[in-house]
């Protein structure tokens, strides 16, 4: 096994168990690693710090293992065990109601580059590194031991994600399948609602498994509401407002595919065409040309505006204007629930976005609740680079 060895001083970050190897950090690179290989990290002295796969770029390491050089034979199964186990505490992985959630969040569950959702029966997995990557049969093996006989099926979608080409085979595709099983798509539920979730043609893993708490909020408040979903996506936010008792819900997004699937979701969940319009469109025009007091609930939730620090204070000058618009053309006495998904932008940061979109529309705005990830979508306390998703439920006057 090939050894990176850190410069003197370099090593704290390290001992207080922050998952990542920062190349500035590194002094010399003993043997001739590919990338996704596991490296044993050294301090400067020759003292074991960890093991990792090792990934050619500004992160040089991601850890798996504070503890041997070596992964153990059932490591996967173990740390798939272990995940599992977080969603069974948080009665998720047995709930009569909900049979989707994410299973592995990155750092979040000691496993830095690996994300895998469930969905009733079928785990879909993306691979951020070249080593969880090179992993994913282990993996898919590890997860049929895990779930026996409850495993559908396991679908690799890592060819969105992979921060590297050269020398991967980087198709999507299924890495197994339980005898008789072809479904590309699986009807799910989420707090008694039902879904449609299309993993080979949706956008991340075919849903956003990370709104459903703020989902289930949006709910509390829609009943008797006209509601208006920004960046539908497949209508998670308006299934909930309809069922909450919402007098109507406009869903807006500019991806026809996920137009589609938001009115199958809809029909699905028993709610008729005289409840609900789609608009396949662009989600801020659409918000420049709404009447104003028409929408007394509104749901604005866009991709991530950053993706790197470098993009930071164009991604802050966005959510300002969009949530000015919203701000001012909401109805009073009206709801705005507002929403970051970019990484780089921190809670701080956000809220005074909004904060200066307030001021910027000239109305009294009140923060009632302030909005995050949920469960099973775990910050690890030593890396809180993890909490990514950020909210603000606003109350306009």
């Amino acid at each position: 096994m090939a050894k990176v060895i850190l410069k003197k001083g370099r090593e704290e970050s390290l001992k207080r168990f922050h998952p990542w190897v920062f190349s500035g950090a590194v002094a010399q690179i003993v043997g001739s690693p590919a990338e996704g290989d596991v490296v044993g990290v050294y301090a400067s002295d020759g003292t074991f710090l960890a093991s990792g796969h090792y990934q050619i770029g500004s992160i040089a390491v991601r850890v798996l293992s504070f503890d041997a050089p070596v992964l153990s034979p059932d490591y996967w199964e173990v740390m798939l065990g272990r995940a599992l186990a977080v969603r069974q505490a948080c009665g998720l992985a047995a709930s009569e109601k909900t049979n989707c959630y994410r299973l592995v969040h990155g750092e979040g569950d000691n496993l830095p580059g690996l994300i895998v959702d469930y969905y009733d029966g079928v785990c879909v997995m993306q691979a951020h590194s070249a080593g969880m990557f090179r992993a994913r049969r282990q993996i898919a093996d590890a997860l049929v031991r895990v779930y026996g006989d409850r495993l559908k099926a396991v679908y690799d979608k890592s060819s969105g994600t992979a921060p590297f080409k050269a020398g991967l085979d980087l198709v999507d595709g299924y890495i197994y399948r339980k005898e008789g099983y072809t479904d590309s798509q699986q009807l799910v539920l989420e707090n008694g609602h039902r879904f449609w979730v299309n993993w080979t043609e949706g956008q991340k893993t075919g849903f956003f498994l990370d709104q459903r708490e703020n989902r289930a909020l949006v709910e509390r408040y829609a009943r008797g509401r006209n509601v208006l979903n920004l960046f539908c996506y497949t209508g998670g936010f308006s299934i909930y407002a309809l069922g909450a008792g919402a007098v109507h819900v406009d869903s807006v997004d500019s991806s026809r595919k996920a137009m589609e699937m938001v009115e199958k979701n809809v029909e699905l969940n028993g709610f008729s065409e005289s409840q609900h319009t789609g608009y396949c469109t662009d989600a801020i025009d659409f918000l420049k040309n709404a009447p104003e007091d028409k929408y007394d609930l509104m749901i604005v939730d866009p991709p991530a505006f950053a993706k790197h620090r470098g993009a930071l204070n164009n991604a802050l000058r966005a959510y300002q204007r969009l949530n000015a618009a919203a701000i001012a053309k909401v109805a009073p006495g009206g709801f705005v629930f507002t929403f970051s998904c970019s990484q780089v932008v921190d809670k701080e940061a956000f809220a005074l976005a909004v904060f200066s979109a307030a001021a910027q529309a000239g109305r009294s705005v009140r923060i009632l609740d302030r909005l995050n990830q949920p469960a099973d979508h775990a910050v690890n306390i030593y890396h809180p680079e993890g909490e990514y998703l950020k909210g603000l439920l606003l109350y306009v006057e």
